[in-house]
């Protein structure tokens, strides 16, 4: 696991409950706003059964990306159905539902997020 990977996870963690971020969010919000799929590509890295709240990370348009595993698009689905996130056509209101990010952090940056 690399820094950036803890450091996606560590941030993905402190979405709340029904709300959701995009990829390219959390990598602008990092300090990377080109880093959208590095963010995907760390969330692939999860182990399973991590608290990472992975399943509150969906595509610009808010949808829910494509994968082989479709189990587990399935379940991103019903995870985010149970936080009270609704779906209209499988895509989610990011008006609505998205996550503004954590409250304003001088540094809030990929190196200054690692110790906050």
């Amino acid at each position: 696991m690399t820094v950036f990977d803890r450091t996606v996870y560590r941030l993905i963690g402190r979405i709340p409950p029904g709300r959701v971020a995009t990829y390219g969010q959390i990598a602008a919000l990092l300090g990377a706003p080109r880093a959208a799929r590095a963010v995907g590509f760390a969330l692939k890295r999860l182990p399973a059964g991590s608290p990472v709240p992975w399943h509150r990370v969906l595509n610009a348009r808010g949808g829910i990306s494509l994968r082989a595993n479709f189990a587990g698009m399935l379940s991103q689905r019903i995870l985010l159905e149970r936080e009270g996130v609704r779906f209209a056509r499988d895509r989610v209101s990011l008006r609505a539902y998205r996550w503004e990010g954590p409250p304003a952090h001088p540094g809030l940056r990929l190196r200054a997020l690692g110790r906050l």
